[in-house]
């Protein structure tokens, strides 16, 4: 890894944060909301986002791994009222549930 790519992930990782639905909520309403599914390390997705690794990017889609915010998974956000880790990678908004587990 170069400086550069050095750079951009600490840049990145310094701009993640957790968020919930309600503050995402006029992010979606404009289009611009990515999910992230685990294990997708969330900052790499928003490098590869930010360098428009489009090969890359198109397989995690391919896999269902990364896809825009449907209306259904609005309802559910509603619904269950998660936390997410978010990062931007303008124009879109990356988000990836945080998962809590019992114990």
């Amino acid at each position: 890894m170069n400086d550069k790519d050095q750079e951009l992930r600490a840049h990145l990782n310094a701009e993640t944060a957790k968020i919930e639905w309600a503050e995402l909520e006029r992010h979606f309403a404009h289009g611009s909301v990515v999910k992230v599914d685990a294990p997708l390390d969330l900052v790499e997705v928003a490098i590869c986002m930010v360098r428009d690794d489009s090969e890359t990017l198109r397989g995690w889609m391919t896999d269902g791994a990364l896809a825009k915010a449907t209306e259904a998974d609005a309802r559910a956000w509603v619904a269950r009222k998660p936390v997410f880790w978010a990062v931007v990678a303008a124009p879109w908004v990356l988000v990836q549930e945080i998962e809590y587990s019992d114990g």
